[in-house]
Protein backbone atom coordinates (compact mmCIF):
# COMPACT_ATOMS: atom_id res chain seq x y z
CA UNK A 1 0.00 0.00 0.00
CA UNK A 2 1.49 3.54 -0.79
CA UNK A 3 0.11 6.77 1.06
CA UNK A 4 0.35 9.61 -0.62
CA UNK A 5 -1.49 13.02 -0.99
CA UNK A 6 -5.12 13.32 -3.29
CA UNK A 7 -7.31 15.93 -3.89
CA UNK A 8 -10.44 14.14 -2.20
CA UNK A 9 -13.99 15.51 -2.96
CA UNK A 10 -15.81 14.72 0.32
CA UNK A 11 -19.41 15.97 -0.89
CA UNK A 12 -21.17 17.99 -3.64
CA UNK A 13 -20.25 21.42 -4.06
CA UNK A 14 -17.49 22.19 -1.80
CA UNK A 15 -13.65 22.59 -2.30
CA UNK A 16 -11.51 19.84 -2.81
CA UNK A 17 -9.53 18.23 0.30
CA UNK A 18 -6.08 17.75 -0.17
CA UNK A 19 -5.58 14.61 2.21
CA UNK A 20 -3.08 11.60 2.65
CA UNK A 21 -4.87 8.44 1.23
CA UNK A 22 -3.92 5.03 0.94
CA UNK A 23 -3.65 3.57 -2.51
CA UNK A 24 -4.01 -0.22 -2.69
CA UNK A 25 -1.67 -2.44 -4.84
CA UNK A 26 -2.92 -3.11 -8.21
CA UNK A 27 -4.74 -6.60 -8.55
CA UNK A 28 -5.07 -8.76 -11.51
CA UNK A 29 -5.42 -6.75 -14.99
CA UNK A 30 -4.60 -3.77 -13.16
CA UNK A 31 -1.59 -0.98 -13.17
CA UNK A 32 -0.20 1.17 -10.60
CA UNK A 33 0.81 4.51 -11.88
CA UNK A 34 2.69 7.36 -10.29
CA UNK A 35 0.26 10.70 -11.61
CA UNK A 36 2.92 13.09 -12.36
CA UNK A 37 1.03 16.15 -14.15
CA UNK A 38 -2.78 16.50 -14.23
CA UNK A 39 -5.30 19.45 -15.80
CA UNK A 40 -8.48 19.88 -14.70
CA UNK A 41 -11.70 20.08 -16.82
CA UNK A 42 -14.82 21.05 -16.92
CA UNK A 43 -16.17 17.41 -16.58
CA UNK A 44 -14.83 17.18 -13.45
CA UNK A 45 -16.26 20.31 -12.11
CA UNK A 46 -19.72 19.00 -13.25
CA UNK A 47 -19.46 16.28 -11.28
CA UNK A 48 -18.29 18.27 -8.49
CA UNK A 49 -21.10 20.46 -8.21
CA UNK A 50 -23.56 17.81 -7.78
CA UNK A 51 -25.39 17.89 -11.35
CA UNK A 52 -23.67 14.96 -12.85
CA UNK A 53 -26.79 11.86 -12.20
CA UNK A 54 -23.39 9.24 -11.55
CA UNK A 55 -21.37 11.36 -9.52
CA UNK A 56 -20.14 9.35 -6.22
CA UNK A 57 -19.02 10.48 -2.91
CA UNK A 58 -16.41 11.01 -1.57
CA UNK A 59 -14.51 10.41 -5.14
CA UNK A 60 -10.82 11.23 -6.13
CA UNK A 61 -11.86 13.31 -9.57
CA UNK A 62 -9.41 13.91 -12.61
CA UNK A 63 -9.67 11.91 -15.78
CA UNK A 64 -6.50 14.05 -17.91
CA UNK A 65 -3.32 13.34 -16.22
CA UNK A 66 -0.14 11.82 -17.22
CA UNK A 67 2.52 9.41 -15.12
CA UNK A 68 4.84 6.58 -15.06
CA UNK A 69 3.67 2.78 -14.52
CA UNK A 70 5.42 2.48 -10.79
CA UNK A 71 4.14 -1.43 -10.34
CA UNK A 72 1.36 -3.95 -13.04
CA UNK A 73 -0.94 -6.45 -11.38
CA UNK A 74 -1.33 -10.15 -12.65
CA UNK A 75 -1.52 -10.91 -16.22
CA UNK A 76 -0.75 -7.30 -17.17
CA UNK A 77 0.97 -7.68 -20.41
CA UNK A 78 0.58 -4.32 -22.83
CA UNK A 79 2.92 -1.90 -19.96
CA UNK A 80 5.51 -2.71 -17.28
CA UNK A 81 6.92 -0.94 -14.51
CA UNK A 82 8.56 2.51 -15.41
CA UNK A 83 6.79 2.72 -18.91
CA UNK A 84 5.39 6.45 -19.95
CA UNK A 85 1.44 6.28 -19.73
CA UNK A 86 -1.58 8.25 -20.56
CA UNK A 87 -4.97 6.64 -17.99
CA UNK A 88 -7.75 6.40 -20.44
CA UNK A 89 -11.92 7.48 -19.22
CA UNK A 90 -12.57 5.42 -22.28
CA UNK A 91 -10.66 2.00 -22.40
CA UNK A 92 -10.17 0.04 -25.42
CA UNK A 93 -10.26 -3.12 -24.49
CA UNK A 94 -9.67 -4.85 -28.14
CA UNK A 95 -12.89 -7.82 -27.63
CA UNK A 96 -16.20 -6.40 -26.97
CA UNK A 97 -18.70 -5.55 -30.10
CA UNK A 98 -17.59 -1.66 -29.67
CA UNK A 99 -14.10 -2.58 -29.89
CA UNK A 100 -14.37 -4.74 -32.84
CA UNK A 101 -16.97 -2.07 -34.92
CA UNK A 102 -14.58 0.28 -36.51
CA UNK A 103 -17.36 3.19 -36.47
CA UNK A 104 -17.45 3.57 -32.44
CA UNK A 105 -14.50 4.08 -29.81
CA UNK A 106 -17.10 3.34 -27.12
CA UNK A 107 -15.37 0.07 -25.42
CA UNK A 108 -18.36 -0.94 -22.68
CA UNK A 109 -15.97 -3.50 -21.32
CA UNK A 110 -15.81 -1.84 -17.95
CA UNK A 111 -18.47 0.99 -18.55
CA UNK A 112 -21.16 -0.15 -15.53
CA UNK A 113 -18.34 -0.51 -12.71
CA UNK A 114 -16.61 2.47 -13.95
CA UNK A 115 -19.58 4.44 -14.02
CA UNK A 116 -20.42 3.57 -10.06
CA UNK A 117 -16.83 4.59 -8.84
CA UNK A 118 -15.10 0.92 -8.65
CA UNK A 119 -12.59 -0.89 -10.56
CA UNK A 120 -14.17 -3.93 -12.63
CA UNK A 121 -14.25 -6.79 -9.39
CA UNK A 122 -16.48 -3.90 -8.11
CA UNK A 123 -14.27 -2.27 -5.15
CA UNK A 124 -12.07 0.16 -4.71
CA UNK A 125 -8.30 1.04 -4.03
CA UNK A 126 -8.44 4.27 -2.32
CA UNK A 127 -9.02 4.88 1.57
CA UNK A 128 -8.81 7.82 3.67
CA UNK A 129 -9.55 8.51 7.23
CA UNK A 130 -10.53 4.66 7.17
CA UNK A 131 -13.03 5.27 4.52
CA UNK A 132 -14.03 3.87 0.78
CA UNK A 133 -13.06 6.70 -1.24
CA UNK A 134 -14.43 6.21 -5.47
CA UNK A 135 -13.05 5.69 -8.63
CA UNK A 136 -13.50 8.65 -11.11
CA UNK A 137 -14.41 7.64 -15.32
CA UNK A 138 -11.87 4.72 -14.26
CA UNK A 139 -8.71 7.24 -13.88
CA UNK A 140 -8.68 9.36 -10.73
CA UNK A 141 -5.88 11.66 -11.98
CA UNK A 142 -6.24 14.38 -8.76
CA UNK A 143 -3.84 11.43 -6.70
CA UNK A 144 0.17 11.27 -6.44
CA UNK A 145 -0.68 7.55 -7.01
CA UNK A 146 -3.93 6.00 -8.54
CA UNK A 147 -4.95 2.52 -10.33
CA UNK A 148 -6.43 1.94 -13.56
CA UNK A 149 -7.57 -0.72 -15.40
CA UNK A 150 -4.73 -2.27 -17.92
CA UNK A 151 -7.34 -1.76 -20.81
CA UNK A 152 -7.40 2.10 -19.82
CA UNK A 153 -3.88 2.79 -20.09
CA UNK A 154 -1.76 3.63 -23.50
CA UNK A 155 1.86 3.35 -23.73
CA UNK A 156 3.84 6.44 -25.03
CA UNK A 157 6.78 8.26 -25.94
CA UNK A 158 8.91 8.41 -23.10
CA UNK A 159 10.65 11.93 -24.34
CA UNK A 160 7.05 13.44 -24.10
CA UNK A 161 6.86 16.56 -21.11
CA UNK A 162 4.07 15.12 -19.40
CA UNK A 163 2.61 18.05 -18.06
CA UNK A 164 1.69 19.30 -21.50
CA UNK A 165 0.42 15.42 -22.97
CA UNK A 166 -1.42 14.89 -20.04
CA UNK A 167 -4.42 17.06 -22.22
CA UNK A 168 -4.08 14.82 -24.43
CA UNK A 169 -6.35 12.82 -22.50
CA UNK A 170 -9.51 14.84 -23.03
CA UNK A 171 -9.78 17.72 -23.87
CA UNK A 172 -7.51 18.53 -27.08
CA UNK A 173 -8.28 14.88 -28.25
CA UNK A 174 -11.64 15.53 -28.21
CA UNK A 175 -12.10 18.56 -30.01
CA UNK A 176 -9.48 17.75 -32.73
CA UNK A 177 -11.39 14.32 -33.16
CA UNK A 178 -14.62 15.76 -33.30
CA UNK A 179 -13.29 17.93 -36.59
CA UNK A 180 -11.07 15.27 -38.35
CA UNK A 181 -12.70 11.74 -37.20
CA UNK A 182 -16.63 13.15 -36.45
CA UNK A 183 -17.30 15.65 -38.34
CA UNK A 184 -14.90 14.63 -41.06
CA UNK A 185 -14.61 18.27 -42.13
CA UNK A 186 -13.02 18.77 -45.82
CA UNK A 187 -10.88 21.19 -47.45
CA UNK A 188 -12.31 24.74 -48.24
CA UNK A 189 -15.28 24.39 -45.99
CA UNK A 190 -16.72 26.62 -43.20
CA UNK A 191 -16.82 25.95 -40.02
CA UNK A 192 -18.39 27.74 -36.59
CA UNK A 193 -17.24 26.11 -33.39
CA UNK A 194 -19.45 27.34 -30.16
CA UNK A 195 -17.16 28.05 -26.98
CA UNK A 196 -13.84 28.76 -27.24
CA UNK A 197 -12.25 26.90 -24.20
CA UNK A 198 -9.88 24.33 -24.48
CA UNK A 199 -12.24 21.86 -26.22
CA UNK A 200 -12.98 25.06 -28.74
CA UNK A 201 -9.90 25.70 -29.66
CA UNK A 202 -8.88 22.57 -30.41
CA UNK A 203 -11.84 21.74 -32.41
CA UNK A 204 -10.44 25.14 -34.54
CA UNK A 205 -7.07 23.35 -34.69
CA UNK A 206 -8.41 20.24 -36.22
CA UNK A 207 -10.79 22.04 -38.82
CA UNK A 208 -7.69 23.99 -39.46
CA UNK A 209 -6.12 21.01 -40.21
CA UNK A 210 -8.33 19.61 -41.88
CA UNK A 211 -8.42 22.56 -44.50
CA UNK A 212 -11.00 24.59 -43.63
CA UNK A 213 -11.29 27.82 -45.55
CA UNK A 214 -13.32 29.68 -43.22
CA UNK A 215 -13.77 29.00 -39.04
CA UNK A 216 -16.26 31.34 -37.25
CA UNK A 217 -15.54 31.28 -33.42
CA UNK A 218 -18.83 31.97 -31.37
CA UNK A 219 -18.23 33.50 -27.76
CA UNK A 220 -19.54 35.77 -25.62
CA UNK A 221 -16.12 36.16 -23.90
CA UNK A 222 -14.43 38.41 -26.19
CA UNK A 223 -11.13 37.88 -24.50
CA UNK A 224 -11.00 34.35 -25.92
CA UNK A 225 -10.64 35.95 -29.66
CA UNK A 226 -7.34 36.37 -29.99
CA UNK A 227 -6.19 32.77 -28.57
CA UNK A 228 -8.82 31.46 -30.71
CA UNK A 229 -7.16 33.34 -34.16
CA UNK A 230 -4.00 32.11 -33.21
CA UNK A 231 -5.26 28.65 -33.49
CA UNK A 232 -7.04 29.21 -36.29
CA UNK A 233 -10.00 31.27 -36.41
CA UNK A 234 -10.69 33.49 -39.07
CA UNK A 235 -12.83 35.81 -37.21
CA UNK A 236 -14.86 35.59 -34.02
CA UNK A 237 -18.06 36.82 -32.88
CA UNK A 238 -20.74 36.99 -30.08
CA UNK A 239 -24.35 36.05 -29.99
CA UNK A 240 -24.69 39.13 -27.68
CA UNK A 241 -23.73 41.64 -30.37
CA UNK A 242 -27.24 40.89 -32.63
CA UNK A 243 -30.51 41.21 -31.48
CA UNK A 244 -31.27 38.02 -34.02
CA UNK A 245 -30.62 35.00 -32.74
CA UNK A 246 -26.80 33.41 -33.39
CA UNK A 247 -27.85 31.03 -36.04
CA UNK A 248 -29.73 33.84 -38.32
CA UNK A 249 -26.65 35.73 -37.83
CA UNK A 250 -24.69 33.27 -39.17
CA UNK A 251 -26.76 31.92 -42.19
CA UNK A 252 -26.75 34.95 -43.74
CA UNK A 253 -22.87 36.21 -42.79
CA UNK A 254 -22.12 32.23 -44.47
CA UNK A 255 -24.83 32.20 -47.70
CA UNK A 256 -26.93 30.15 -46.41
CA UNK A 257 -25.48 28.36 -43.15
CA UNK A 258 -22.09 26.78 -42.09
CA UNK A 259 -21.05 23.12 -43.62
CA UNK A 260 -19.96 21.76 -40.03
CA UNK A 261 -20.74 23.50 -36.60
CA UNK A 262 -19.59 22.69 -33.31
CA UNK A 263 -21.19 22.46 -30.06
CA UNK A 264 -18.63 22.52 -27.16
CA UNK A 265 -20.34 24.03 -24.12
CA UNK A 266 -22.98 21.52 -23.10
CA UNK A 267 -25.37 24.24 -23.33
CA UNK A 268 -29.07 22.66 -24.87
CA UNK A 269 -30.22 25.55 -26.64
CA UNK A 270 -26.76 26.33 -27.97
CA UNK A 271 -27.24 22.90 -29.54
CA UNK A 272 -30.34 23.93 -31.33
CA UNK A 273 -28.67 27.03 -32.53
CA UNK A 274 -25.53 25.35 -33.86
CA UNK A 275 -27.70 22.23 -36.15
CA UNK A 276 -29.98 25.76 -37.31
CA UNK A 277 -26.57 27.74 -38.23
CA UNK A 278 -25.88 24.65 -40.46
CA UNK A 279 -26.59 25.07 -44.35
CA UNK A 280 -29.54 23.40 -45.90
CA UNK A 281 -28.82 20.24 -47.97
CA UNK A 282 -25.41 18.89 -46.83
CA UNK A 283 -24.81 20.82 -43.11
CA UNK A 284 -23.45 18.24 -40.34
CA UNK A 285 -23.49 19.77 -36.40
CA UNK A 286 -21.38 17.83 -33.86
CA UNK A 287 -22.29 18.23 -30.06
CA UNK A 288 -19.52 18.26 -28.33
CA UNK A 289 -20.49 19.52 -25.36
CA UNK A 290 -21.47 17.47 -22.00
CA UNK A 291 -25.07 19.07 -21.41
CA UNK A 292 -26.59 18.54 -17.34
CA UNK A 293 -28.65 15.66 -16.32
CA UNK A 294 -32.15 15.43 -17.60
CA UNK A 295 -31.82 18.08 -19.96
CA UNK A 296 -33.28 17.26 -24.00
CA UNK A 297 -32.20 18.62 -27.00
CA UNK A 298 -34.82 20.37 -29.92
CA UNK A 299 -35.66 21.94 -33.16
CA UNK A 300 -38.09 21.48 -35.65
CA UNK A 301 -37.99 17.80 -37.40
CA UNK A 302 -38.16 20.04 -41.09
CA UNK A 303 -34.34 20.69 -40.06
CA UNK A 304 -33.52 17.36 -40.56
CA UNK A 305 -35.66 17.03 -43.13
CA UNK A 306 -34.43 19.38 -45.54
CA UNK A 307 -30.90 17.51 -45.17
CA UNK A 308 -28.56 18.65 -42.26
CA UNK A 309 -27.24 15.95 -39.53
CA UNK A 310 -26.88 16.25 -36.47
CA UNK A 311 -24.10 13.83 -34.20
CA UNK A 312 -22.13 13.47 -31.25
CA UNK A 313 -18.79 12.36 -30.21
CA UNK A 314 -16.83 11.31 -27.10
CA UNK A 315 -13.16 11.73 -26.95
CA UNK A 316 -13.29 12.69 -30.53
CA UNK A 317 -13.90 9.22 -32.11
CA UNK A 318 -10.78 8.45 -30.88
CA UNK A 319 -9.80 4.30 -30.30
CA UNK A 320 -8.10 5.39 -27.05
CA UNK A 321 -5.43 2.71 -26.56
CA UNK A 322 -4.16 2.59 -30.47
CA UNK A 323 -4.39 6.30 -30.86
CA UNK A 324 -3.39 8.41 -27.90
CA UNK A 325 0.28 7.05 -28.37
CA UNK A 326 -0.17 8.49 -32.22
CA UNK A 327 -1.44 12.18 -30.76
CA UNK A 328 1.66 12.03 -28.67
CA UNK A 329 3.74 11.47 -31.61
CA UNK A 330 1.78 13.96 -33.99
CA UNK A 331 2.48 16.79 -31.18
CA UNK A 332 6.53 15.99 -30.63
CA UNK A 333 6.66 16.12 -34.37
CA UNK A 334 4.60 19.76 -34.13
CA UNK A 335 2.02 18.10 -36.31
CA UNK A 336 -0.42 19.32 -33.23
CA UNK A 337 -0.15 21.84 -31.33
CA UNK A 338 -0.16 20.96 -27.38
CA UNK A 339 1.68 23.63 -25.38
CA UNK A 340 -0.38 26.86 -26.61
CA UNK A 341 -3.35 25.40 -24.49
CA UNK A 342 -1.61 25.42 -20.94
CA UNK A 343 -2.37 28.68 -19.47
CA UNK A 344 -1.37 28.30 -15.84
CA UNK A 345 0.74 25.57 -14.04
CA UNK A 346 0.14 25.43 -10.09
CA UNK A 347 1.31 22.90 -7.27
CA UNK A 348 -0.81 20.20 -6.92
CA UNK A 349 -2.19 21.79 -3.34
CA UNK A 350 -3.27 24.66 -5.34
CA UNK A 351 -6.06 22.55 -7.46
CA UNK A 352 -8.70 24.88 -6.07
CA UNK A 353 -7.42 27.95 -7.62
CA UNK A 354 -7.10 25.62 -10.91
CA UNK A 355 -10.88 25.28 -10.97
CA UNK A 356 -11.56 29.10 -9.88
CA UNK A 357 -9.08 30.13 -13.24
CA UNK A 358 -10.94 27.74 -15.37
CA UNK A 359 -14.66 28.93 -14.14
CA UNK A 360 -13.47 32.62 -14.47
CA UNK A 361 -12.47 31.89 -18.32
CA UNK A 362 -8.97 32.38 -17.61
Amino acid sequence: VIKCKAAVAWEAGKPLSIEEVEVAPPKAHEVRIKIIATAVCHTDAYTLSGADPEGCFPVILGHEGAGIVESVGEGVTKVKKGDTVIPLYIPQCGECKFCKNPKTNLCQKIRITQGKGVMPDGTSRFTCKGKQIYHFMGTSTFSEYTVVADISVAKIDAAAPLDKVCLLGCGISTGYGAAVNTAKVEPGSTCAVFGLGGVGLAVIMGCKTAGASRIIGIDINKDKYAKAKEFGATECISPQDSKKPIQEVLVEMTDGGVDYSFECIGNVGVMRAALEACHKGWGVSVIVGVAAAGQEISTRPFQLVTGRTWKGTAFGGWKSVDNVPKLVTEYMSKKIKVDEFVTHTLPFDKINEAFELMHSGK
